[in-house]
């Protein structure tokens, strides 16, 4: 009776021993999974409960299009994207420049523009702030860079008159309507995904 209790501990032993080798060299060639893996790309607080989900969704993505070349291959989508890339090059010099202005050590607080640059900043800019003539009011004499009147750690442009007065103004503000003067059917697209809200 009890030669076979002995023979059954001992095969279970056996069967328990094994499994732990198997687990064991699971567990080791788990850790030497080459980078490329689905798994090793998880941070190791997440590998435990999560490797065998990610390798299956990895998998499954690979298989579906993801929404951006969904879109890719709708027209209207495709001609969004590519008039989105017009006014952005478009665009891009000026706000260059007004960035630079505004942020670089090129001009102190105070200091009024040279002439290239006062005149890329009146054609492009100035002329289309929807408040222009009001801005400029009795005549343009400068345009200066200086603090924010309200928000001290923002600097800004302003015009300066030629009666002695100077004024702020928003060179988003001016962006925003030379957008919808030449793009009027992208303008509130472009307005909405490329300038913070409020801005100007």
């Amino acid at each position: 009776m009890a030669s076979p209790l002995l023979l059954r501990q001992a095969l279970l032993l056996r069967v328990c021993f094994h499994n732990y080798q198997r687990f064991a060299a699971g567990a080791v060639a788990a850790r030497h999974r080459p980078l490329c893996s689905a798994s090793a790309s998880l941070p190791s607080d997440q590998e435990t409960n999560s490797s065998s989900i990610s390798s299956s969704s990895f998998a499954r993505k690979a298989q579906l299009p993801t929404g951006q070349s969904r879109w890719a291959e709708d027209p209207e989508y495709r001609k969004w994207k590519d008039k989105e890339e017009e006014i952005l090059k478009d665009i891009e010099p000026v706000v260059m420049l007004a960035k630079d202005i505004l942020h670089s050590q090129r001009y102190m607080d105070g200091a009024r523009l040279n002439a290239e640059d006062e005149k890329a900043i009146v054609e492009k800019l100035l002329a289309y702030h929807p408040h222009s003539e009001d801005k400029i009011g009795c005549g343009l004499e400068a345009i200066m860079v200086d603090r924010h009147p309200q928000y001290r750690q923002s600097r800004c442009l302003f015009v300066v008159r030629t009666d002695g007065g100077w004024i702020d103004f928003s060179y988003q503000k001016c962006l925003r309507e030379y957008i919808r003067d030449k793009y009027p059917t992208h303008a509130e697209r472009f307005i909405r995904q490329h300038f913070k809200r409020g801005s100007g």
